[in-house]
């Protein structure tokens, strides 16, 4: 008797959860389509010259305590300092398990980070998230602050009842001057759009239940009490203060799970395009596949069927026979692209002033948010600072520069070589670098990073009405889904779909719930 076939399209951090779950958990074999050469989607690695770019930033960190244990199965924590650890002689908190591995003698292992993350505006640092403390107070000045602090009273009493737009989110949380004085221009620079046209459910997914009071609240306590835990429960998660890391990126640990797979006897297939997917009724049949380098189509079939690619593409492969209105909103779905320059440097113009100690004393952020409004960049990151495993040779500094923008842009369009020159240009603008510090660059590119919030995103629920009676199709993961999601959010999404199948589940209710409400569902083995 055959055995029962998943088709799984997409090799990033939903796809290979489901096919990782669907080999853990059933008898059912995943066969994965991904379209590129890479592992992991927006999570994979970059390795440039020996330096590793991390897409977006992957912090390894989730409210979810099966997320936190699975992904130490895969990559077990640290039992030794890694090597900025030891050069700093910086005391932190290791495994006590007996054969927890040593970073600096093997790579399959997860490190434990501290996270600092920064605003840059008017060329000066905040704490991010934004706290009113002595260092806002001194670099804002006594009439903006009486400004923010009585617009944030003002909202405190009489808040927005109907919160319509992102714009209404952010400033019942935050204030109006608040809003207006770090979160409005950075946010539009994100997304491209006025914030007043952003839904605010991208707000309730990224942001949850953070505001004023609670970054306040927690500034205080970290001055009397240290919290040591991993799991960091009670946190929000914008303000956590450590975070696990694969040794050498996400990649990695993406990396290590597909190997997994296949040694399990799953199926992965690279530089597959899925281009027709072809249904009977209310299920799903098969597949037609190309091979990106060459004509050959084949027709794949399954009993279950898993989507990681976007929305717009995926009715779009559907064919001329869906509806009309679910075909509509399909093409009026829209997203945001994103950027990446790499760049190596032998120092950074900028001085670190904390007392935080690092190699060379580099900044010890792990990414800057670039508020300034007289520059596209949105962040930097400080690639030395996730993973001293990332950069080929410590006495120099490796930044990734992340621009978000649409394939339509002129930046999108300019070749790599403008770019590169033209983010030298705005480091040099806001006096981040000097330029004969420069070393090398290149430029990396991600179409459809971002799902939108605006478009035709307030009538999504007609795609979803639409594709949750297929009873063999589950949609998983940031694109699959047309959300916001984290990485492990997008695993919940996976784990979720399993689950259904185990249980005989038809309704995806469940799977739509993971990062939709306050605290998003832990998913609960049978």
């Amino acid at each position: 008797m055959n055995k029962k076939k998943a088709i799984i399209i997409g090799a990033g951090p939903a796809g290979l959860t489901a096919a990782y779950e669907l080999l853990e958990r059933t008898d059912i074999k995943p066969v994965i389509f991904e379209m590129t050469c890479d592992i992991g989607g927006i999570s994979k690695t970059i390795n440039y010259k020996g330096n590793r770019i991390d897409i977006g930033g992957h912090r390894f960190f989730s409210k979810s305590e099966k997320v936190m244990d699975w992904w130490q199965n895969i990559m077990p924590l640290m039992g030794a300092p890694a090597k900025d650890d030891i050069l700093l002689n910086r005391k932190i908190e290791l495994s006590t398990k007996l054969d927890a591995p040593d970073p600096e003698t093997t790579d399959k292992v997860m490190l434990i980070r501290n996270r600092l993350s920064r605003i840059f505006f008017l060329r000066k640092f905040f704490d991010y998230p934004v706290t009113l403390n002595l260092n806002t107070f001194f670099n804002l000045g006594l009439i903006r602050i009486i400004r923010i602090i009585t617009s944030y009273s003002k909202i405190k009493l009489f808040p927005i009842k109907n919160e319509k737009s992102l714009e209404d989110f952010f400033i019942n949380r935050f204030g109006n001057e608040l809003y207006l004085t770090f979160f409005k221009d950075y946010t539009e620079k994100v997304w491209g759009v006025p914030c007043n046209k952003i839904k605010p459910e991208w707000g309730a997914q990224r942001i949850k239940g953070l505001s004023i009071s609670k970054a306040v609240i927690h500034a205080i306590k970290k001055h009397f009490k240290k919290n040591k835990s991993i799991s960091q429960k009670g946190i929000e998660t914008s303000l956590i203060e450590k975070f696990l890391y694969p040794k050498l990126g996400p990649g990695q640990m993406w990396e290590e799970v597909a190997k997994i797979i296949q040694e399990k006897g799953g199926e992965l297939h690279l530089n597959h395009k899925v281009i027709v997917i072809n249904y009977s009724g209310l299920k799903i049949l098969n597949i037609n596949v190309k091979e990106t380098d060459s004509e050959n189509i084949k027709t794949i079939s399954g009993d279950y069927f898993f989507s990681t690619m976007p929305v717009k593409e995926l009715i779009q492969s559907m064919g001329n026979n869906i509806p009309s209105e679910v075909k509509q909103v399909a093409d009026g779905l829209m997203y945001r692209d994103f950027i990446t320059v790499g760049l190596l440097l032998k120092k950074l113009k900028l001085k670190n002033n904390t007392k935080i100690k690092t190699i060379n004393n580099i900044i010890p952020d792990n990414w800057v948010y670039i508020q300034e409004r007289d520059v596209k960049l949105a962040r930097i990151q400080i690639f030395n600072n996730w993973s001293p495993y990332l950069v080929n040779d410590l006495n120099n500094v490796w930044i990734g520069l992340e621009y978000i923008c649409s394939e339509e842009d002129e930046l999108w369009n300019k070749s790599d070589a403008e770019i590169v020159q033209f983010a030298i240009y705005e480091l040099l603008k806001i006096d981040f670098i000097n330029k004969e510090d420069i070393i090398d660059s290149v430029v990396i590119r991600m179409k459809k990073a971002y799902p939108a919030y605006f478009g035709a995103y307030d009538k999504f629920h007609i795609i979803r009405d639409f594709i949750d009676k297929f009873e063999n199709l589950f949609l998983i993961g940031r694109n699959g889904m047309h959300r916001y999601n984290n990485q492990d959010h997008s695993m919940l999404t996976a784990m979720a779909a399993v689950q259904n199948i185990i249980n005989g589940m038809s309704a995806k209710n469940n799977i739509w719930d993971v990062n939709a409400e306050k605290e998003y569902h832990e998913v609960k083995n049978s």
